[in-house]
C-alpha cells in the first residue's frame, strides 16, 4: 500500500520538534486516540532522535525521511537516515541492573514496548514502526 503522508528533515537536532507536528496529521487522518497519539509520538520522536544523532551524526547536509502507510488493521510509519546503520540486536538491555545508571540506550527499548512491531531494515538505517489500529 502507498505512503499516505510524508516529512523529510535535514538532520539537525532542533528537526526534532517537527515530528510533533506529523503525529498531530497522522492522529487527525487515521482518527486515533490519546493513547495512540502518545504512543506514537514517543515513538516516533525516539526513531528520528536517533536517525539525526545516531545515523546522521547530526550533519544538516544529510536527511531523514519519514513515511505514513495506513492498511486496514494497522498504520506503519518508517524513518530512514544517510547513516551506515546499525546492530540493533547489539543494543543493551536498559533495564538490566548494569545498564540502569547509564545515560542513553532507551529509546529502542521505549520503542519496542510501545509499538505492535518494530522492524530494522538496510542494515540498521531505516526502521518501521507499526501499530494496530
Amino acid at each position: 500500500m502507498p505512503y499516505i503522508d510524508m516529512m523529510v528533515l535535514n538532520s539537525n537536532p532542533k528537526n526534532i520538534a517537527r515530528v510533533e507536528t506529523f503525529v498531530q496529521r497522522v492522529v487527525k487522518e487515521c482518527k486515533l486516540d490519546a493513547d495512540m497519539h502518545g504512543n506514537i509520538l514517543i515513538s516516533l520522536t525516539e526513531a528520528v532522535t536517533n536517525a539525526i544523532l545516531h545515523g546522521n551524526n547530526a550533519d544538516e547536509s544529510k536527511t531523514v525521511e519519514i513515511s505514513l502507510r495506513q492498511e486496514a488493521d494497522n498504520i506503519a510509519i518508517c524513518v530512514k537516515d544517510e547513516g551506515p546503520g546499525f546492530k540493533y540486536d547489539d543494543i543493551p538491555d536498559p533495564t538490566q541492573e548494569e545498564n540502569l545508571l547509564k545515560l542513553g540506550g532507551r529509546g529502542v527499548f521505549l520503542m519496542r514496548q510501545l509499538c505492535d512491531r518494530v522492524l530494522y531494515t538496510n542494515n540498521g538505517s531505516q526502521v518501521e514502526i507499526c501499530f494496530n489500529i
